[in-house]
């Protein structure tokens, strides 16, 4: 039986996480659940999975939250920035699935991993931010952290076990997001409502607007750097609107193995919970008989600046990544709240980099200093810019 501590219980990872574990409840039991806002969700999950330890956003929350559980026994119940931090190393725990979207997964799954505990990571920032440092971490803790992105997961399945010398690039792909043929005129145009319907996944807000600028690609670029131990040079992406390849390596030799299989993300996270075991037959297989075609091209960096801004951030390197990353999320939230234009996106990210000296990393608080930076001179450029 493995213990699992799941930080972003109510998000989209969360839910999926819990519905693979729902499927194997002989394999699996949940320990502490970390959620936001999302009461009746949460209320839901507690009821069902039990767990002993629960955090939310606030004390208001945590008050409400134990009004609505039946009954006398129920979780301890933490709020506050810590509440995460309390879940993420709960003594049980074999396993912390690190599922909270934005920056403000970093610090927890860094408690993690100084835990001890294996961590099966869906928060890509964390290695965006700070890969130097964690992955030194984990190494020092000997730590193994297992990839959830679909992409990713797909690389460790086809690295594991391969010599490294044999790799001559990795591969992610991109499906290329709703906007893949839009001109520039077109994009100036798209609304939230627009953004938030993806071709292929169903993702959280944010990750599905990332999705359709291509910086969730170039985020991805970034964690594979570090998750990989990869120069940047030999990590290239491919658009592949099908979203059936999730990533490639080029041998040496000339080969190509390429990972297929349907976009659900219950696969790459049931391959998480099993390492180093595989998942039982569980999902069905691609069919490619029935899909006729895969297509890939390259990545049009000149209409989606989002990309190109990653390998830019990840080339100047220190704590150049934390500002884009922090940058980019304010300039998301003012899309969705309607205060910024989608094509404006990418211009507050380059502006706020291009204001920032990179510095460099010596311990969590340089990366979380330059993260409070970017997010006030995001702010700054999007007042400047309405």
């Amino acid at each position: 039986m493995k213990h699992i501590s799941l930080l972003g219980s109510t998000g989209s990872i969360g839910v999926n996480t819990l519905e693979v574990i729902r499927r194997f409840p002989d394999r699996f039991s949940v320990c502490a659940l970390a959620a936001g806002t999302n009461l009746d969700l949460l209320r839901k999950q507690i009821v069902e999975f039990k767990p002993r330890q629960v955090s939310v956003l606030n004390q208001a929350l945590a008050r409400d939250l134990r009004k609505m559980l039946p009954g006398k026994r129920k979780p301890d119940i933490i709020h506050g920035r810590e509440g995460p931090e309390t879940i993420a190393c709960a003594g049980e725990a074999d396993m912390v699935v690190s599922a909270i979207v934005g920056a403000a997964g970093l610090v927890p799954t860094l408690k993690a991993i100084t835990s001890g505990k294996q961590v099966a990571l869906a928060n890509k920032e964390t290695l965006v931010m700070a890969g130097k440092l964690i992955m030194r971490e984990a190494r020092k803790h000997r730590v193994a952290i297992i990839p959830v992105d679909s992409e990713h997961s797909a690389l460790f399945q086809l690295l594991r076990g391969r010599n490294s010398a044999q790799t001559k690039a990795v591969i992610l792909t991109a499906s290329g997001g709703p906007f893949l043929k839009f001109t520039v005129q077109q994009l100036a145009r798209v609304r939230p409502e627009h953004a938030l319907r993806h071709p292929n996944w169903k993702m959280g807000k944010k990750v599905t607007v990332d999705s359709a600028t291509l910086m969730n690609k170039g985020l991805e670029v970034i964690e594979a750097r570090w998750l990989f131990n990869m120069p940047l040079e030999k990590i290239r992406v491919y658009v592949h609107p099908q979203s059936i390849v999730h990533a490639m390596v080029e041998l040496r030799d000339g080969n190509v193995l390429a990972h297929l299989s349907n976009p659900d993300m219950r696969g790459p996270i049931g391959h998480a919970l099993f390492y180093p075991d595989s998942m039982p037959d569980h999902l069905p297989s691609v069919n490619l008989a029935r899909i006729g075609t895969l297509q890939f091209c390259d990545p049009d960096v000149k209409k989606f600046r989002c990309l190109r801004l990653a390998y830019l951030a990840l080339e100047a390197g220190e704590t150049m990544p934390a500002v884009l990353n922090a940058a980019n999320e304010v300039a998301v939230n003012a899309f969705l709240s309607r205060r910024l234009r989608f094509t404006d996106i990418p211009v507050v990210n380059e502006k706020t980099m291009d204001r920032f000296k990179p510095a460099a990393i010596h311990s969590i608080d340089d990366v979380l200093t330059a993260d409070a930076w970017a997010r006030q001179k995001a702010g700054e450029v999007i007042l400047s810019l309405n």
